[in-house]
């Protein structure tokens, strides 16, 4: 179930399924509960999971599933999904029955054809709830209310009631327990908001650059959201974020029905101009932005070939760590994206580095996706409920006082043959209780999926694993689309009172 308030909750489910056994003369010897989980895919499912490696296994201890109605497998936008988890069910000679549907699972043409209906259902269940989940977001976007996510730097969320007066601020994790509250964002501290306009007069009236701000903001001491150093990425989110003249803009990014993110264009954003109090004048705002603009404003080919070219002969070598550092450079990852890599760039303007450099380049980019990475883990596990340390002098992250963590990145490359191959370093000095590999995609630009691989398992075997697209149900067991089993395992539940 996704959620308690609906007929499909596991206490409803689990009496029909009772009363549905004791007819059949039927002893349940094992429950299998997905509790507050979204059924649009398997990751996170974990009780699912666990049936099926049960089953497959040869470790199962009972001879039929019992499932509420077809629904329950999950609301998988391809309805094959729940069919193949029920043939595997049926292939190791367990039967599955539905205990709320009104036909018999005899595998006859009648029951073939329910299922399949039903399974449609579903799906189609998911999409159109979510159409309307989007609709109501975007009217109350459009009313001036916040839809989710944190504040941010020199911003604070604020309850306000249906008549829009207002009621209490919200400090980070908590959210409104009443269903006609809403949520809008208001000034922070003056020490912050002082900040956030020092900001946008050093970049607009100074012109200094979003690395130098961070610079001079990190050797001032001054800690940004959360207490994090200030870096370039954090100076140019604060340079470019609406919000900061009250503008509530929405849907810059899709990720409907747990698909891929989409960065959407600015013609699909919803938006309320004006929705919450401003702590940037307009016109300081829209300057910021032509600066912006103009940065990063599009070049041709040819004029980056020629930029690339005299910057060569000034500099007397090129790297991308080079290229970078100089605030008048397009960045080095639009080489990457324009000509393919920055060696077939250098191979353009007749530079030869001497040796073959991409891997180093890609090494460097993992080295500066690293921090962020980590940063979505941790935000994550504590909007769960969860604590995180970090460990300076290692990085390990200890999570919930309990167990240890280290977040790697595996560059993807090919075989001389084409195929696709990651290497996994674990670190044996530290070993740490549980590894998560991030599988890049060939471009090593973006995360293809995911292993948790506990040391227990893995790490007193070998120091390293060297992974193919397919590597068996022995890893591919620790396999996940995203990080949903991570968060889970790390939140934490209040228990109520024992009688």
């Amino acid at each position: 179930m996704s959620t308690d308030h609906q007929r499909y909750s596991t206490e409803n489910q689990a009496e029909v399924i009772a009363a549905y056994a004791a007819a059949k003369n039927l002893e349940i010897v094992r429950t299998y509960a997905d509790e507050g989980r979204s059924g649009l895919n398997i990751a996170g499912r974990d009780a699912l999971r666990r049936m099926i490696d049960d089953v497959q296994s040869g470790a199962a201890d009972f001879s039929v599933i019992l499932v509420y109605d077809v629904s329950r497998w999950g609301r998988f936008q391809d309805a094959d999904e729940s069919a193949y988890y029920e043939f595997i069910c049926r292939r190791a000679g367990i039967t599955v029955q539905y205990c709320a549907e009104q036909f018999e699972n005899d595998g006859s043409l009648s029951a073939t054809i329910i299922k399949s209906m039903k399974r449609a259902m579903a799906g189609e269940y998911s999409r159109e709830l979510s159409t309307k989940v989007f609709a109501g977001q975007c009217r109350l976007i459009s009313l001036g209310y916040r839809q989710g996510g944190p504040a941010g730097y020199g911003l604070r969320r604020h309850l306000v009631d249906e008549h829009n007066e207002r009621k209490a601020p919200l400090r980070r994790g908590e959210h409104k327990s009443l269903q006609t509250d809403r949520v809008i964002l208001v000034p922070g501290p003056s020490a912050e908001v002082e900040i956030v306009q020092r900001i946008y007069r050093l970049f607009v009236l100074q012109c200094r650059s979003e690395r130098e701000i961070a610079a001079m903001l990190n050797a001032e001491g001054i800690k940004a959201d959360l207490g994090k150093d200030w870096s370039r990425g954090l100076v140019h989110q604060i340079l470019t974020n609406e919000k900061y003249i009250g503008n509530n803009v929405y849907n810059r990014v899709s990720y409907k029905l747990k698909r891929k993110r989409v960065v959407n264009p600015p013609e699909m954003w919803v938006r309320a101009d004006g929705a919450f109090d401003a702590i940037i004048e307009p016109d300081f705002f829209e300057a910021a932005q032509r600066i912006v603009a103009e940065r990063s404003r599009r070049f041709s080919d040819e004029e980056l070939l020629r930029m690339l070219k005299d910057f060569r002969t000034a500099k007397g070598a090129l790297s991308g760590f080079i290229i970078d550092e100089d605030e008048d450079m397009p960045s080095s990852s639009t080489y990457r994206h324009r000509f393919g890599s920055l060696v077939a760039a250098y191979s353009l303007i007749g530079y030869d580095p001497g040796r073959d450099y991409r891997y180093l380049e890609t090494n460097r980019m993992l080295r500066l996706m690293h921090p962020d990475v980590v940063e979505r883990a941790t935000s994550e596990i504590r909007r769960v409920g969860g604590s995180i340390e970090i460990d300076p002098t290692t990085d390990l992250l200890l999570v919930n006082g309990e167990f240890t963590l280290s977040l790697v990145l595996a560059r993807c490359f090919a075989t001389a043959a084409g195929s696709l191959r990651w290497k996994i370093r674990l670190d044996a000095s530290l070993a740490p209780d549980i590894t998560v590999a991030v599988r890049m995609e060939p471009d090593n630009q973006r995360e293809r999926d995911f292993y948790l691989l506990p040391w227990i398992d893995v790490g007193s075997d070998t120091r390293s694993l060297r992974l193919t697209d397919h590597n068996g149900i022995g890893l591919d067991a620790y396999r996940v689309d995203d990080l949903t089993p991570l968060y889970h395992l790390a939140a934490r539940f209040k228990l109520g009172d024992a009688a």
